[in-house]
Formats: structure tokens, sequence, C-alpha cells
């Protein structure tokens, strides 16, 4: 029976040799797998960063009239930012508003949260904007939805009377951004 003993011995001592052979594979995918990680959170950081900044910038072209339907008499019939979507692509400038400047002009997300604005009866919120956009109803694209809604405050497009309730900017003399 002894040698059954020590079989049984050689097997448990084998096996355990596999179990921290395996265990320290493990450990060191562990530690590649974190800097992997480490590496995507980065990546995903600096593209966010980069794509808000070049959002943020403003337009060395001051825009003119752009209400392509009806132009303002003797202005221009197309904006500054006239097809800009499509020369430069992942860019997006939201201009300051103008006089005479309609929604078009903006890129289509901010179109989009602008149309949402003007057709809401009263003050609307970022989380009542996301669903209507077409954006599920996750804080990320909330927050993210609330950054766009400042901006276009900023850039006179919208007011926030009341914090985190948004309309539309009331202009002088009637003039809305969405007006055509």
């Amino acid at each position: 029976m002894g040698s059954l003993f020590e079989e049984l011995e050689a097997r448990e001592a084998a096996a355990r040799l596999r179990v921290e052979e395996l265990e320290a594979e493990i450990a060191a995918l562990s530690g590649r797998l974190g800097l992997a990680r480490e590496s995507l959170e980065r990546l995903r950081i600096a593209r966010e960063t980069v794509a808000e900044v070049l959002a943020e910038m403003a337009p060395e072209e001051p825009a003119v009239a752009v209400d392509v339907g009806q132009p303002a008499a003797g202005a221009p019939v197309a904006s500054a930012y006239a097809g800009a979507e499509r020369q430069v692509i992942g860019v997006l400038t939201v201009p300051n508003w103008q006089l005479g400047m309609g929604a078009e002009v903006l890129p289509r997300v901010y179109r989009d949260i602008v149309e949402v604005v003007a057709d809401a009866p009263g003050p609307i919120r970022a989380k009542q904007i996301v669903p209507r956009i077409g954006l599920p109803a996750e804080a990320g694209k909330i927050e993210g939805t609330r950054s766009k809604l400042k901006r276009l405050v900023e850039r006179g497009w919208l007011d926030e009377d009341v914090p985190g309730l948004f309309t539309l900017a009331r202009r002088q003399g009637g003039v809305s951004p969405n007006s055509h």
C-alpha cells in the first residue's frame, strides 16, 4: 500500500505545480489586461477631449445669413458653414448665433437638439431630450446632451433661465434660431 500513497503524493505534487503555473499565468495575463485597459481608457479620454476641444473651437470666419429658403435682403444665400459636415468629418463646430442664422448651420445632433427644444411646450431638461433625439436614456448620454445644451446656451442658440431647464433663446424682434 505504500506505493499507492507515494503515487497519490506524486500526483498531488504534480497537480499543485500545475495549479501554481496556471496561477502565475493568470497573474501575468491579469497584469497585461490591466495595462491594456489603462491604454484603452487613455485613448478614449484623448478622443473625447479632442472632440470636445474641436467642438468648442470658435469658427475662424463669422457666419453670414444662412436661411437658404429665404435669405435676408442683400445677404449671401449660403453660410460659411454650409456643407462643413461633409467636408470635415468628425469635427463639430457650433457657431455663435448671429442675426438671420438658422439652425441648419449646426451639426446634425445640435440641430436635432434645437428642434426638440423648439417643439417643446415649455422649458425642457436634458433627460427629456435624449430619447427624442434617438439616444438611450443612460447617464452618459444625458450628460453629453447636457454639455451640448450648455454649449448652445454659450453660443446664443438657447437660454437656461433656470438651471437645467432649456428654451429657445429669446431674440429682439422675435427672431429665433430656427425661424425660417
